[in-house]
């Protein structure tokens, strides 16, 4: 064999014995660098002691990062608590909603057709026979004000529309299934028209398609935080009970009963006034995608601190300004309604009033979800 050829050969065995040991040096690392993670990985098990002090800790690190302005068994003054908020006046705000909507008509015009549409075929519209109900009962017991004349069929009205809506006409029939379907509208209501807001506000132009399939993913934390606003209006509804059963029982026809009864509903309804405005702005807050329930309920909680009242005092006139809207909108179409079954037969069978009820009550949800959201982002938007 040449020499040339054997010193090749006597290369190539050296430089594969190198590589044997770096390949066994590389393994003995690799499993030195293994045992030391396992052993690092591998920490003292700690006491109940420990374990218990260190999740207080981190539950307390959480809670001081929220904003606490009172403290129980503390007393809180009004100069630690105040709190600045830079919004528009009552009606500025009312109006600029209103504003908002009829500009994008098309986009609120088409999620208000869609809606009704759902809620006849599901829910159904106002029983023309319980409208009915109401007309005669009204007739019956006012004929002295209403007696003949266009001034009488528009006290009427009036007094018709106030009738059907305060004694529940509109919700009267309903099953249990047609009650959820109609809290379910609501939620779909609500969702799909924060998330045209949201958009329309970062400048964006979103279309009719883009709500109906991409707002509803926090359909179920919505559901979460509807059953956290019952709750919270649970002292209202104890009210109610208890004043029904008084009323029937006599029980308020002694003065000092009626005194403490009073008394003990306006405590409660105080309560229900304090834990709502929580609730309702969670609701507003959870729409946002990913946000889970109980983060929404302590991100409202902290952005109502100190603003309580003025939150309370913009939903009371926001509930004014919706009445004033369906006095001057249903009245006179419950005039022309009173009018046409008058002089025309054929619309006796129609019902036309309960049509204008329906569409006036998902309108209002639309308007709601609109006022409650642009105010939100106004406490968000606010330096303070």
């Amino acid at each position: 064999m040449p020499r040339s050829k054997k010193r090749f050969q006597q290369k190539q065995s050296t430089i594969k014995e190198e590589k044997d040991m770096k390949d066994v040096k590389t393994k003995k690392t690799d499993r030195a660098g293994k045992k030391e993670k396992v052993a690092k990985a591998r920490k003292p098990r700690k006491s109940f002691k420990e374990a218990y002090y260190d999740s207080r800790e981190k539950v307390w690190n959480k809670k001081r990062a929220r904003v606490k302005l009172h403290h129980s068994f503390r007393r809180s003054y009004r100069e630690d608590y105040q709190r600045e908020l830079t919004v528009p006046g009552l009606v500025s705000h009312a109006t600029t909603t209103l504003k908002i909507i009829f500009k994008n008509w098309k986009l609120f015009g088409l999620l208000l057709i869609l809606i009704v549409t759902c809620n006849i075929i599901f829910v159904g519209i106002m029983n023309q026979e319980t409208y009915e109900a109401v007309q005669d009962s009204l007739e019956e017991s006012y004929e002295i004000v209403v007696n003949g004349g266009e001034l009488g069929r528009i006290a009427k009205s009036g007094l018709l529309l106030i009738s059907t809506v305060t004694t529940g006409g509109l919700t009267s029939g309903m099953t249990e299934v047609q009650q959820v379907f109609m809290i379910f509208f609501f939620a779909i209501t609500w969702l799909i028209t924060i998330y045209y807001l949201r958009h329309l506000l970062a400048g964006n132009k979103p279309k009719f398609r883009d709500g109906i399939f991409n707002a509803l993913a926090p359909l179920m934390s919505s559901f979460c935080v509807i059953g956290l606003i019952f709750v919270h209006a649970i002292p209202i509804l104890i009210c109610v009970i208890v004043y029904s059963t008084a009323t029937a029982t006599g029980f308020l026809e002694q003065p000092l009963y009626a005194f403490l009864f009073w008394l003990f509903c306006g405590l409660l309804a105080l309560l229900s006034l304090y834990l709502l405005p929580v609730s309702i702005t969670a609701l507003v807050a959870v729409s946002v995608p990913g946000m889970y329930p109980m983060t929404a309920i302590h991100a409202a909680t902290d952005l109502l601190q100190g603003r309580r009242t003025k939150y309370i005092i913009r939903i009371l006139f926001g509930l004014l300004f919706l009445a004033v809207i369906w006095v001057v909108i249903m009245v006179p179409l419950m005039w022309l309604d009173l009018v046409l079954k008058e002089q025309f037969e054929i619309f006796a069978d129609v019902p036309f009033a309960s049509l204008c009820l329906q569409i006036m009550t998902i309108f209002t949800m639309i308007y709601a979800s609109a006022y409650i959201y642009l105010y939100y982002r106004r406490m968000l938007d606010d330096e303070h």
